[in-house]
């Protein structure tokens, strides 16, 4: 019943910085927490971060600590992932998602899912 709406992709040049947005259509009290994953070609679906909306606790993945950062708007129903430096390496396709915690975000327990956006970083 909820759906999550990506947008921001695109493509910028290596050091480049994009800011992702996740629009949520509804909040439900059994989704307190929200966070994005991403995928590259030939490669298994990656977790980035999480943040949890109940107290604004995050939790990020070792490959993009000090250079992403998400944020979310109560009044929006909007999570953001502001990514900065970015490298080549971060080329994939971005999907937001909504579960119950930070940790079950982080293990892909996940109760929706967007359609995602590309992000392509050329070197």
């Amino acid at each position: 019943q909820v759906q999550l709406v990506e947008s921001g992709g695109g493509v910028v040049r290596a050091g480049g910085s994009l800011r992702l947005s996740c629009a949520a259509s509804q909040r439900t009290f059994s989704n307190n927490a929200m966070g994005w994953f991403r995928q590259a070609p030939d490669k298994e679906r990656e977790f980035v971060v999480a943040i949890a909306l109940t107290n604004g606790n995050t939790f990020y993945a070792d490959s993009v600590k000090g250079r992403f950062t998400i944020s979310g708007d109560d009044a929006k129903n909007t999570v953001y992932l502001q990514m900065n430096s970015l490298k080549p390496e971060d080329t994939a396709v971005y999907y937001c998602a909504a579960g119950t915690s930070i940790f079950n975000i982080q293990r892909e327990r996940c109760e929706y899912w967007g359609q995602g956006t590309q992000v392509t970083v050329s070197s």
